[in-house]
Parts: C-alpha cells; structure tokens; sequence
C-alpha cells in the first residue's frame, strides 16, 4: 500500500526547491561584476572606478572587478556596453566624452546615447583644467593666450581622445579665442598625461583628478579651469568663466550605466549599493581629495543631467560649426 504521507512529504520538498531554484537563480547579484572603464588606466574615469569598486563589492556582496576597454574616445567601450545583456553583470562608467561630447560631434557612433544605456547614478562631477608644461613660455592664463595666438600653429595640445570631453571643449576654446593649436589624440588621459608630462606635447586640457598630482609636483602647470568658482587646491587659477568663456566652463561627469532594458530592481540595488558606498567618510575623501565633488542623484536625474549634456554640446557643435573631419 502506498505511503499517502511520504507521498505528501516529497510532494511539497519537491515544490519548495522548484521555488526555491528559480528565486535563487533570480537573486543578484551572485557572480562578480565587470565595471567597465571605456578608456585606458591612469585618467580621471579608472580613477573614480577604482576608488568605488571595493566598497561597491562590498555593499553588492560580490566583487566588482574594474576592466579598461580603451578606444576612440571612449566609443569602443561604451559601444560594448550596449551590446551587452541588461543582467546587471557588465556595468560602465559614463562621461560626458561617451554619453554627450562624442556622440554629439560624431553621427558615425554605434550608439544612442538617449536610448541605448540605462542610467543608476552620477557619482561625481569634476573640474577640468588647461594645464601646460613648465618649458612652456607662459606661467598664466594672459600669457598663454597672448602666445598661441602670436604663434598659430605652433603648438598642439594632448586630449583623453577624439571627440572627447577634453578635445571638444579645446576646440571650442579655440574657436571663441580665435587661436589654433593642433589636436594630438590618445586612448584615454593617461597616455596623454605621460606625453605632457614629459614634455612631448606642451598643453593638455584634462579632467582636474588626474592632472592634479602633476600640477601639485610642478610637473604641469595650471593655466585656467572649468568650475563653478575658483578651486581651493588651485586659489590662483581662473575660471573659464572669468576670462570671458562661459560656454567652456563645463563640468564633467562620472556615473554608472548599464546596457538599456536593465531591471528596476537590479538598478535599485545598484544604486543603493553605491550611496551606501559614498556614505563613507573614507570614500568620499578619496573623491574629494581628487577634486572631485559627490553628487550621487538618482537614476532618474542622472537620465535629465546625461540629456541636458548631449543637447548642450550639440548646439556647441552646430553654432561652432565643428566636426571630426
């Protein structure tokens, strides 16, 4: 006779793990995370990932492991990321260079930078600097302008990439200076650094983290920057804005995305993870002491503020008539 009880015991085990798996293989995350950074180490973007990566890991409960996919200003790597499946697995860091400055100077981008990521946070904005070699011959923003515009042509500055944050504002310094020096492109801030530093190419208009510990050594010297005020690391330096440039005095961004279609709840938990990360006194210092500044909005004002950046610059690029060629 068969066992009607035993029967009702495996009946309901049997059911508990046929729930039990689907929600366990639901649950994120429970494999490591690849942060990817769309340029190569040393510049502003690997510095912020790399600062956020551990706690990140740990407020996820799993490890978060930074990758550079290095390539046209950031194009290369933001391209993968929206190819990628929305599991929450594969996350980018956002600029303005991929999601504003690039795509609205280059219409070739296999990306819509509107619709093909979903935005979760915008961890820090930073300022952006105009930084020339010591052997160069101005020490200050007057002197500087006075003598690329005596010698047109004569120099050439470094950016993280073309079509880039650091190439796009230069040229429209350019075009509202009436100057001309010559565009030398890199994979990322980081190689462009090293040029500048050593002595290759004599100006860079970089993102102030990572030029910073250059121009604190005497390395680089600052010559003007991009910022609501004046910075306390650099009180001598003048603002865009100051010298007559407004429309220069931008900004940049640093956030997470993801590939478009990721689920509110993976985005939630994300987001959440990182504002219990930047709850930190130590990680928040990490990041100002960059000269950075947190600002951890929502996933729905990072999508308003990534928006706002691309129409910004593309105005720029159609008033100043620029492009690639």
């Amino acid at each position: 006779m068969v066992d009607r009880r035993r029967l009702f015991a495996l009946g309901l085990a049997a059911a508990s793990l046929g729930a039990a798996g689907p929600l366990w293989a639901q649950a994120y995350p429970n494999k490591v995370i690849r942060l990817q950074v769309p340029f190569a180490p040393g510049g502003t973007t690997d510095i912020i990932a790399r600062v956020m990566s551990e706690p990140l890991g740990k407020s996820l409960g799993q490890g978060v492991v930074v990758e550079n996919k290095a390539g046209g200003g950031g194009v290369v790597g933001a391209t993968e990321l929206a190819r990628t499946a929305p599991d929450g697995y594969v996350l980018g860091m956002a600029t303005v260079s991929t999601t504003a400055a690039n795509p609205a100077i280059n219409p070739k981008i296999p990306y819509n930078t509107l619709t093909d990521f979903t935005p979760i946070i915008n961890i820090a904005a930073t300022p952006n600097v105009i930084a020339v070699h010591p052997s160069f011959p101005a020490k200050d923003y007057k002197g500087f302008l006075a003598e690329i515009k005596k010698n047109p042509g004569k120099y050439s500055y470094s950016s993280s990439g073309t079509g880039g944050i650091g190439h796009l504002q230069t040229e429209l310094f350019k075009s509202l200076t009436g100057t001309f020096i010559t565009h030398i492109p890199y994979r990322g801030a980081g190689p462009a650094l090293n040029d500048t530093v050593g002595g290759q190419v004599p100006i860079i208009f970089d993102n102030l983290p990572s030029a910073l510990p250059h121009i604190k050594a005497g390395r680089l010297i600052a010559i003007v920057v991009a910022a609501p005020q004046r910075l306390p690391v650099l009180p001598d330096v003048p603002t865009f804005k100051e010298v007559g440039l407004e429309p220069v005095n931008r900004m940049a961004y640093y956030g997470l995305i993801g590939p478009k279609g990721m689920p509110k709840d993976v985005v939630d938990k994300i987001y959440n993870a990182t504002k219990t990360s930047l709850a930190d006194p130590a990680v928040r210092k990490r990041i100002e002491d960059t000269g950075s500044l947190i600002v951890a909005n929502t996933p729905e004002q990072f999508t308003t503020q990534i928006k706002a950046e691309f129409e910004v610059y593309k105005d720029v690029v159609t008033k100043q008539k620029l492009s690639l060629e």
